[in-house]
C-alpha cells in the first residue's frame, strides 16, 4: 500500500467530523437532548481520530532506515490505539452525563429542528464511513478501516438517538432521553473494545488470517510432487504490510542456481497471490538432519 494515497481521504474524515460537531452541537443546543449531546461528544472523538490517522499515515509513510529496517508501518497502530483511548473517554463522559439526567430528566425543546440536523449529520457520517471502509479494504489500512467503523458506530448511535427523541415526543417520557444516552455510551465502549483488540493484535505481530495462510500452503503444494519439503513457515502483519518466512528443502545434488531458481518462484507466486508481501525463503538440503529439525524461532 502506498501510504500517500491513503493519507488524502483523513482529509475526508477530518472534514466530516467538522461539519458533524457543528451540526449535533447545534441540535443539542437547540433541543436540550442529552442523547444528542452524546452525540455530539463522540464527533469529537471523531476528529481527534481523523487527525491522529493522519499523523499515523504520514509517520507510516516514511521511509525504512537504518534504525527502522521494516519501515515505519506500525504508526498506524498508535492511530487505532489512540482512539480506542478516546472512545472509552467519551463512553464515561456521556454514562455520567446521562446518569445525572435519569434522577432529574429535563424537557426538549424545538425537536423537528434538533431531529432534522441530526439526520443530516448521520448521512454525512455514512457516506464518509462507506468511503473509508471500502478505500481501507483495498489498500489494506487497519486506519482507515477503524475510522470508518467508528464512523459506522455513530451512525447507529444516531439512530438510537433520534430513535430515542422521537420516543420521547411520542409517550412524554423523559427519561427515555438519558437512557437511550446510556446505551449510546455502551455501544461506544464496545466498538472501542474492538479496536483496542485489533490494536493489540498488531503489535503482538499476529500471523497472517487463515485464508491468506492457506494460499502460501497451497503455492508449496505445487512443488511438493517434485520431491520439495517447506517448513517453518511464519507470517506476521505491520499494518498494511506482510512479513512471511519459510525453508525450502531441496535435494543436496542441485546447483545453488537451481535452487535459488526456486526460492525465486515461489517467492514471486506469494507476491502475486499477496501484494505487498515481503518474502524471506532459506534454503537446505533434504538428506541433512539438521534440515529437519531446523523449525523453532531461536534455532
Amino acid at each position: 500500500m502506498s501510504f500517500q494515497t491513503a493519507r488524502p481521504y483523513t482529509f475526508l474524515s477530518i472534514g466530516a467530523a467538522l461539519m458533524t460537531i457543528a451540526l449535533k452541537t447545534g441540535a443539542y443546543f437547540l433541543t436540550g437532548s442529552v442523547g444528542l449531546l452524546s452525540d455530539a461528544l463522540e464527533s469529537g472523538i471523531n476528529l481527534v481520530a481523523a487527525l491522529a490517522a493522519f499523523w499515523a499515515l504520514s509517520f507510516a509513510a516514511t521511509p525504512a532506515d537504518e534504525d527502522h529496517p521494516f519501515g515505519h508501518n506500525k504508526a498506524e497502530y498508535f492511530s487505532s490505539g489512540l482512539e480506542s483511548i478516546l472512545i472509552f473517554i467519551a463512553a464515561i463522559g456521556i454514562a455520567v452525563v446521562a446518569v445525572g439526567r435519569l434522577s432529574s430528566p429535563q424537557p426538549l425543546e424545538q425537536l423537528g429542528v434538533g431531529l432534522f440536523l441530526t439526520l443530516v449529520a448521520t448521512a454525512i457520517n455514512g457516506g464518509v464511513a462507506w468511503i473509508l471502509l471500502r478505500a481501507g479494504r483495498r489498500l489494506r489500512s487497519i486506519t482507515l478501516r477503524a475510522d470508518a467503523h467508528h464512523l459506522f458506530t455513530d451512525v447507529w448511535t444516531s439512530g438510537g438517538v433520534i430513535l430515542g427523541i422521537f420516543l420521547v415526543k411520542l409517550t412524554g417520557w423523559l427519561i427515555l432521553d438519558p437512557i437511550i444516552a446510556l446505551c449510546v455510551a455502551v455501544s461506544i465502549l464496545v466498538s472501542g473494545v474492538k479496536m483496542l483488540q485489533e490494536t493489540g493484535a498488531g503489535l503482538l505481530d499476529t500471523s497472517l488470517p487463515v485464508k491468506e495462510r492457506s494460499r502460501i500452503t497451497h503455492i508449496f503444494s505445487r512443488h511438493e510432487p517434485q520431491g520439495i519439503r517447506f517448513h517453518a513457515l511464519r507470517t506476521r502483519v505491520s499494518g498494511s504490510r506482510r512479513f512471511v518466512t519459510f525453508h525450502v528443502l531441496v535435494p543436496g545434488n542441485w546447483t545453488v542456481q537451481q535452487g535459488h531458481d526456486l526460492c525465486e518462484d515461489v517467492e514471486a507466486a506469494i507476491v502475486e497471490a499477496l501484494p505487498g508481501t515481503n518474502v524471506v525463503s532459506h534454503m537446505e538440503p533434504l538428506e541433512d538432519p539438521k534440515s529437519w529439525t531446523d523449525l523453532e524461532l531461536d534455532r
